[in-house]
């Protein structure tokens, strides 16, 4: 196929061109050029896709087989781009999130759950599930052709970011007593961003539209082996300390945000590591074994370190000393 790639030099923008180009695929990015290179082989044009005429002058006249759609900001520049290219490529997709969902996310809720209210046309992005459902509607509404929306939860592996995974492999790495929260048999649901890639590429090829929920299986791995896995592949002499639920909201640790991936098994978070992903996982949806994702991310983290945050003003990922002494206590 001949795609292009809004965005791809970072976290699954970057994990679509790499599996593109190793498919074969003709690859053109288009981004700022100020989050680095793309990858060798794709072809890079720079523009502030904000801008439309920014934007009309680095696409040109081109047209390609599909296009993908990574932003996660004001959903004006997805409707922006997306009726720039309506006529010009074969399918378009966007890469959502499940925070669109209406909260709390009820357990098992699948495609046809409430979601969000969004504003196509919003130059806003200071909401971002109202951001990200603004730019699902945008892309329907002005590329007018065939949509995919894939509705990821938790994105790991290679260029995340984020820091979720790279904090616990990190903090593993320092040694000591690692404050765990628990169950250690806590179910997690996820997907590593290469087979989010592989999947989106496939489904445009196939000419899938709507939307999915596209995540690991719930269960697929747990709170115990992902930090077991951690602790394993760095080869560090970490005692993982396991906490209750009951204990980190006694300590006013916060899930998710000072312990990355980890949510409570009950409450209003339950939801997060349990949806349905049937649709998907009929749609060829497939996810490798989380050894190979942490494995991977600590070489990417080696090779590469841990970039900048995308978004800094959302705030820093994981426990500091005093999160990690009020856990230990407990």
């Amino acid at each position: 196929m001949r795609i292009l790639v809004l965005g791809g030099t970072h976290h699954v923008g970057r994990a679509i061109v790499e599996s593109a180009l190793a498919r074969g695929d003709d690859v053109t990015t288009l981004t700022r050029g100020q989050s680095g290179p793309p990858a060798a082989g794709a072809s890079a044009r720079h523009a502030d896709r904000t801008d439309p005429v920014d934007l009309a002058a680095a696409l040109g006249d081109d047209e390609w087989d599909a296009v993908f759609d990574t932003w996660s900001l004001a959903p004006r520049a997805v409707r922006d781009s997306a009726q720039l290219l309506a006529g010009r490529a074969g399918h378009y997709t966007y890469i959502s999130s499940r925070s669109v969902y209406a909260w709390p996310i009820p357990v098992g809720a699948d495609e046809s759950a409430p979601v969000v209210a969004g504003d196509p046309a919003s130059e806003a992005a200071s909401d971002y599930a109202e951001a990200k459902r603004g730019a699902e509607l945008a892309a329907r509404e002005g590329f007018a052709g065939p949509v995919l929306v894939a509705r990821p939860g938790l994105v790991l592996g290679p260029y995340e970011r984020v820091g979720r995974l790279p904090f616990w492999l990190q903090r593993m790495e320092k040694g000591g007593r690692v404050p765990c929260p628990g169950p250690p048999g806590r179910g997690l649901q996820y997907i590593d961003g290469r087979d989010l890639a592989d999947w989106v590429l496939d489904a445009a090829e196939r000419g899938v539209t709507g939307a999915f929920n596209t995540v690991s299986r719930p269960g697929h791995t747990t709170m115990g082996e992902l930090l077991e896995l951690c602790r394993t592949v760095t080869g560090a002499a970490a005692e993982l300390v396991w906490v209750s639920p009951e204990a980190v909201a006694a300590a006013g640790v916060a899930p998710w945000t000072e312990l990355p991936i980890w949510l409570p098994p009950t409450g209003e978070y339950a939801g997060l590591h349990d949806g349905d992903v049937s649709a998907a996982f009929a749609a060829g949806l497939t996810c490798r074994p989380v050894l190979e994702t942490v494995e991977d991310t600590l070489a990417w983290l080696r090779a590469e370190g841990l970039p900048a945050p995308a978004h800094p003003e959302r705030g820093a990922i994981g426990m500091d000393a005093a999160a990690e002494a009020r856990l230990l206590q407990q």
